[in-house]
Formats: structure tokens, C-alpha cells, sequence
């Protein structure tokens, strides 16, 4: 008597990376989003504040994340642009947007926690408060704005690293997307030419037929 051998495989065992697949996918996407809006929200408040020296007394002064440095923003546009892009690519492609992303979130920490302690930004507003080219902000400290950019850079990157490692298990665009619009569709047979119609006649002359059947 001859026994089967071949033995399904436990749904578990099939089903355990679609779950791990859409769990990444889902983590990923909070992380970026929330991420990308920490930073963007985060650039938009005070880092510094100081005081200037003029003829009046002292003039406070402020700056604004944009002020100290522009790349958080820009690079959470950058990993916002990624992380919708890591779904219209496969493969190498996928793989080379998802380290974007990645590179995105770790330049957003870098610029946030070097312009923590930045004060060229209130220099120059205390050069132009003054009137004096070498003038230089007083009473100076920081928020901790920063840091929440930071934090904001973290998230990014962490989705990146997501998008590196599970990103061969999330789906990708619906295939008639990539087919495009240059497939050629199927042409209807057509429709057989009736010789007591003039029409008919002319249509098939213009398909370079012959009307005639012969």
C-alpha cells in the first residue's frame, strides 16, 4: 500500500507573513505620517530666544525652527514623498525608496539636535536689531522644540527601517497601473459587409478589404 507523503503546510505557517507583512505596513505608514507632521509642526515654533543691545534698551528676539535650519522640513517632505512612493515601486526600487525614507528620518534628528544649540540665527537678528554687524544675541536660550524634531526624524527613520525590512511582504499598485495605456486592446472581428449597402462597401474599401468576399 503506497501513503501520501506531501503534506499541506499549516495555514498558520502561510498565513504568519501577510500578518507580519500588514502589520509592518500599517506601522510603517503611522510612523512616517505622524512623524513627518511632528517635524513639520516642530519647525514651524520658537527654538531660541535672546535679547539685543539698541539705543532703547533691550529688544527681545526670537527664531523659529525655520529660521536656525531649513532641512527638517525639507527632508519631511523628502520622507513624506517616500513613503507614498514605496508602493508604486518593487524590488530594487522599493528597496532604494524605503532607504531614502530611512536617510530622510536620520538627516531630520541630525540638523534637529545640531540646531538645538545654534545661535547664528539670533546673531544675525541682533546684527540687524543693532544696526551692528558684530553684534551678538544676549541672554540666549533654547526650547525643546528641537528635540520633538528630533523625535519626529526618529519615527521617519524607524518607518524606513520598517519599509527595508518587511517592504517585499506590503502590496504594491494594482496591475493595470503598470500595464499602462500602450497595450493594444483585442480588435472586434467586423461586421460583415452587406453588398446592397453603399456604406457598407465604402467602409471595407477604407479597411483595405475587398467588399466582394473574394
Amino acid at each position: 500500500m503506497e501513503y501520501v507523503t506531501a503534506v499541506p503546510h499549516p495555514p498558520s505557517e502561510t498565513a504568519a507573513p501577510e500578518r507580519s507583512g500588514r502589520r509592518s505596513l500599517a506601522a510603517a505608514l503611522l510612523l512616517g505620517a505622524l512623524g513627518a507632521a511632528v517635524a513639520l509642526l516642530s519647525t514651524r515654533q520658537r527654538w531660541a530666544e535672546g535679547t539685543a543691545t539698541v539705543a532703547g534698551g533691550d529688544f527681545p528676539l526670537t527664531a523659529k525652527g525655520s529660521d536656525v535650519t531649513g532641512v527638517p522640513a525639507a527632508l519631511a517632505i523628502v520622507g513624506l514623498a517616500a513613503l507614498v512612493a514605496v508602493f508604486a515601486v518593487r524590488r530594487a526600487g522599493r528597496f532604494m525608496v524605503a532607504g531614502l525614507l530611512a536617510l530622510s528620518g536620520a538627516g531630520i534628528t541630525a540638523a534637529a539636535l545640531l540646531g538645538a544649540s545654534d545661535d547664528s540665527a539670533l546673531d544675525d537678528k541682533a546684527a540687524q536689531a543693532s544696526g551692528d554687524t558684530s553684534a551678538t544675541v544676549a541672554a540666549l536660550s533654547h526650547t525643546g522644540w528641537p528635540y520633538v524634531a528630533a523625535v519626529g526624524g526618529a519615527l521617519i527613520l524607524v518607518a524606513g527601517l520598517l519599509a527595508l525590512r518587511y517592504g517585499r511582504l506590503w502590496p504594491a499598485m494594482s496591475g493595470r497601473y503598470e500595464r499602462g495605456t500602450g497595450a493594444e486592446r483585442p480588435r472586434r472581428a467586423p461586421k460583415p459587409v452587406d453588398p446592397d449597402r453603399p456604406e457598407d462597401i465604402w467602409k471595407a474599401l477604407d479597411r483595405g478589404e475587398d467588399p466582394t468576399g473574394a
